[in-house]
């Protein structure tokens, strides 16, 4: 079992910049390990994921904005988010899958799930 500790979230002003962290219990070098974000009402939506070899995946409308990154000596994965826009609001998922080579976000099933952070940005 892989337990995820999501920190980083709170509330930033359109255009800002927040960076998520998180943290594994066990190594992650067996895994794709992604962030996904759900609002309320809506599905969750997967936003980056990386695999090992540093292959990055994102959704169009973070392309360009957000970077992910991952530290599999401190067990560690990261989202940069930069140029914040209000429909960026949502409770973000540290996600962790055995599909090691990342598949499409769209297809990407993960086994383990964080607790959730939650991003605010107010125009």
């Amino acid at each position: 079992q892989v337990q995820l500790v999501e920190s980083g979230g709170g509330s930033v002003q359109s255009g800002g910049s927040l960076k998520l962290s998180c943290v594994a219990s066990t190594s992650l070098t067996a895994y794709c390990m992604g962030w996904f974000r759900q609002v309320p009402g809506m599905e969750r939506e997967g936003v980056a994921a990386i695999n090992n070899n540093g292959l990055t995946r994102y959704r169009d409308s973070v392309l360009g904005r957000f970077t992910i990154s991952r530290d599999d000596a401190k067990n560690m994965v990261y989202l940069q988010m930069n140029s914040l826009d209000s429909e960026d609001t949502a409770m973000y998922y540290c996600a962790g899958g055995s599909d090691w080579w990342c598949p499409n976000l769209r297809i990407f099933r993960p086994n383990y799930w964080g607790q959730g952070t939650q991003v605010t940005v107010s125009s």
